[in-house]
């Protein structure tokens, strides 16, 4: 018997996904089941990440899992990653993007721009989750135009000497190294390692956060931080090189958000099914139809959609508007469709007793991260018309 992905498949997706790729989602799916979904109401309500399981997420290998399998990554393909980052956040938004930071903006540049010590030091440590990363890009001033960025960083004798501030950095209160983004003497953005414990290097929490609580999220403070000059990325010139990143992570993003509207749909599904009111289920009535139908149409769209998507990363031929479009279509489809599902559940759906209002609340926060709703409509809008509106 074929293989099958779990959850909708209403135009058989299955059969365009290889063995591989579907039994990846499967294996996250079941962990997420098993392992993670009975702990996220509790770290949900006090604001906190589940790091009991970051030792198993390296052994499952949803680290930077697109990487060479010689720095004990998971080695798969791009459309089998993002069926594991939908699995993921179908969990919760907080648990993707621990691993979207871990993998896509902390182990994909060192592999991309740094140096082979680098590579060979960092990489299996962040692969098996023994180490966290973090990426320092974002400013209180500077988000969705960070190449305004004020993070200085100068040379001096042997050492590099960085001064700037990062915000709504995922993980920089934990993270064991920071890779920080910061403009030479020159004005070029550099990328630079920055260990926990070099003096100078502050991650104080945010607190009082009303989505995405069950993630980490902090500032980076760096005051005279030095740093010996083998902590550059040699290979990370311009501020394509931060940019370039972003692309990877927003990739994963694509597909996470399904996961969040599969949660919330099947939640709403089977609610309708069984809340009887007038002597029958209110899945009987038209308009809850109408809300099912509409969730199930909108989520297969996206399926399709991000499909492809991840058959243009694997052939090397996918560029950062297509990706643009895939997260203002993905994540405004999510956001709609867990909205939809609490209105199905009634006073119900405010609790924590189901999921949908608490993904409707983290879908707030990927509305905004890794560019806004906005910076994305106008990116795909230069596309159609070959004129910037960004200024």
């Amino acid at each position: 018997m074929a293989l099958k992905i779990v959850g909708p498949d209403f135009f058989d997706l299955s059969a365009l996904l290889s063995e591989e790729e579907i039994a990846v989602q499967n294996m996250a799916h079941d962990w997420v089941r098993d392992r993670f979904n009975p702990l996220i109401s509790k770290h949900y309500r006090e604001g906190s990440f589940p790091f009991e399981l970051q030792a198993e997420m390296g052994e499952m290998g949803f680290f930077g899992s697109t990487l060479p399998e010689k720095y004990g990554t998971a080695g798969i393909n791009s459309v089998a990653f993002g069926l594991m980052m939908q699995e993921l956040e179908r969990g919760d938004s907080g648990l993707r993007s621990f691993a979207s930071v871990q993998g896509s903006l902390v182990m994909w540049p060192i592999w991309k721009y740094g140096s082979e010590a680098q590579k060979d030091k960092w990489l299996p440590l962040l692969a098996s989750g023994e180490k966290v990363g973090c990426f320092g890009l974002t400013e209180p001033d500077f988000g969705s135009n960070p190449g305004g960025m004020i993070t200085r960083v100068k040379q001096e004798g042997d050492s590099f000497i960085l001064n700037g501030t990062k915000m709504w950095i995922t993980n920089s209160p934990v993270a064991d190294v920071a890779l920080i983004w910061a403009k030479d003497e020159q004005g070029e953005v550099r990328g630079f390692l920055v260990e926990r414990g070099t003096p100078g290097f502050e991650t104080p929490e945010i607190k009082g956060k009303l989505s995405l609580r069950a993630s980490v999220t902090g500032e980076i403070v760096l005051n005279n931080c030095t740093i010996p000059l083998e902590n550059k990325l040699p290979e990370a010139n311009g501020l394509k090189a931060p940019l370039s990143c972003l692309s990877q992570a927003r990739y994963g993003i694509n597909w996470g958000v399904i996961g969040a509207a599969i949660a919330c749909y099947e939640e709403a599904v089977d609610y309708a099914k069984t809340r009887i009111q007038f002597d029958k289920p209110i899945g009987a009535f038209q308009l809850t139809q109408l809300k099912l139908a509409e969730m199930l149409n909108e989520i297969t769209k996206a399926q399709f959609l991000t499909l492809q998507l991840g058959r243009l990363k694997d052939r090397a031929t996918l560029n950062h508007k297509q990706v643009s479009l895939a997260k203002m279509n993905n994540v405004r489809m999510a956001i709609e469709v867990a909205r939809s599902a609490r209105s199905v559940l009634g006073a119900s759906g405010i609790t924590d007793e189901y999921v949908s209002m608490r993904h409707a609340a983290n879908l707030e926060s990927v509305l905004t991260y890794e560019g806004t709703h906005e910076m994305h409509t106008l990116v795909v809008g230069e596309s159609i018309t070959g004129i910037p509106a960004f200024r």
